[in-house]
C-alpha cells in the first residue's frame, strides 16, 4: 500500500486554513469533474481530490493524518504502525461518518486508516442524534460523547492501576487554522481488563450547548506490544524457545509468566509448534484466561570449529532426513 500525500494532491501547504482547503477543492473538483473535464485520468484525479478533501476538511481526521504522516512521503510503501491512532480524542456516536457505499469512493489507504478508526472509536465528528440525549425536562440536552483509544501495559490488567493519560483533540481557531489541544486525565485501569474493553468517564465529553450535562468520554483499551506475550481476549501466547535435546529427550524448563517464573515439563519427542496450556495463567477474570506456551526448537549456532565438528558427527551418525515424509 502506498502513502497518499493529501496536501500534495490538493496543491496545498500543511499550514493551509480551512478556507484554503475549501477553495482548493472547489477549483480542483471543477477541473477534474468527469462530466466536463478533458484532462487525462480526470475521473481518477477527481476521486483523489475528493478523498483528500474528506480528510483535510475535518479537523479531527486532519490532526490524526498529520500526526501519522510526519515520517512519510507520497508513494512510499506504507503500513500504519500499531496503535498509531491511540490518544486522539474524537466526537461522535457509534458507527457515524461512513456508509458501505463510501468504500467505492475511497482508496485502500484511506480505508485502512479512517474507516477502521471510525468503527473502533465511534466515528468522526458526528452531529447525529446518537451523540445527544434529552435531559428529561425537554429544555436541555446532554453534550456529545467523546471517544478515544489508549494503550496500556499488559501488566496493568493483572494488578489494576491508576495512570495519567494525555489525549489530543482538534480545535479550530478564528482564522480557520486547526490547532491541537492536549489534556491529561487520571484513569483507573480495572484489574482483569481485556483488549477492546471500554472505560466510561462521566462528564468528560463535550459540554452541553443548552445547559445540560456534559457528554461522557469512552476510552477503548488496547495493550502495548509486549516483548514476550501476544493477547487474545483473556488468553496469552508465548513463543518458548527450547533446545533440540530438550525437545527430543524431555526436560524441565523455566518459563516467564506475568505472575512470576514457573517450571514447565517438556514431554519427550516434542516438536516445534506444539502448544502447552498453563491453565489460569492468563489475564485474571471471573473465568481467568490461560497462557499457551508455543514450543520453538532453537538450534545452537555452528560458529566455531567444535560446534561444526559436532554437527558433522550428528549428520553421519543419525542419518536423519527431515524431508522423508515428502518423499524426497
Amino acid at each position: 500500500m502506498k502513502y497518499k500525500d493529501y496536501y500534495k494532491i490538493m496543491a496545498l501547504e500543511k499550514t493551509a486554513s480551512q478556507a484554503d482547503i475549501k477553495k482548493a477543492y472547489r477549483k480542483l473538483a471543477r477541473k477534474y469533474h468527469p462530466d466536463v473535464s478533458k484532462e487525462p485520468k480526470a475521473e481518477e484525479k477527481f476521486k483523489e481530490v475528493g478523498e483528500a478533501y474528506e480528510v483535510l476538511k475535518d479537523a479531527e481526521k486532519r490532526v490524526s493524518y498529520d500526526q501519522l504522516g510526519e515520517n512519510w512521503q507520497a508513494d512510499q510503501d506504507f503500513n500504519p504502525p500499531p496503535g498509531w491512532d491511540a490518544g486522539f480524542e474524537h466526537r461522535g456516536a457509534g458507527g457515524a461518518g461512513f456508509s458501505d457505499a463510501d468504500s467505492a469512493r475511497f482508496s485502500d489507504f484511506f480505508e485502512s486508516l479512517f474507516r477502521q478508526q471510525a468503527r473502533q472509536q465511534g466515528g468522526f465528528g458526528s452531529n447525529q442524534s446518537g451523540g445527544f440525549s434529552p435531559s428529561g425536562d425537554g429544555s436541555s440536552q446532554k453534550g456529545e460523547d467523546h471517544h478515544a483509544k489508549i494503550l496500556i501495559d499488559l501488566e496493568d490488567a493483572f494488578t489494576g492501576a491508576a495512570r495519567d493519560i494525555t489525549l489530543q483533540s482538534a480545535k479550530m481557531d478564528q482564522q480557520g487554522q486547526v490547532k491541537v489541544e492536549n489534556r491529561t486525565l487520571k484513569v483507573k485501569i480495572p484489574k482483569g481488563v481485556k483488549p477492546g474493553q471500554q472505560i466510561r468517564l462521566t462528564g468528560q465529553g463535550e459540554p452541553s450547548l443548552s445547559g445540560g450535562q456534559p457528554g461522557d468520554l469512552y476510552l477503548k483499551l488496547e495493550f502495548k506490544p509486549h516483548p514476550y506475550y501476544t493477547v487474545d481476549s483473556h488468553d496469552l501466547y508465548l513463543n518458548l524457545p527450547i533446545a533440540p535435546w530438550e525437545a527430543a529427550l524431555g526436560a524441565k524448563v523455566k518459563v516467564p509468566t506475568p505472575g512470576g517464573t514457573i517450571e514447565l515439563t517438556i514431554p519427550a519427542s516434542s516438536a516445534s509448534g506444539n502448544k502447552m496450556r498453563l491453565k489460569g495463567r492468563g489475564i485474571p477474570a471471573k473465568s481467568p484466561g490461560d497462557l499457551y506456551a508455543i514450543l520453538q526448537i532453537s538450534l545452537p549456532p555452528a560458529d566455531n570449529l567444535k560446534a561444526k565438528e559436532f554437527y558433522q558427527k550428528m549428520e553421519k551418525e543419525l542419518a536423519f532426513n527431515p524431508r522423508k515424509k515428502l518423499g524426497v
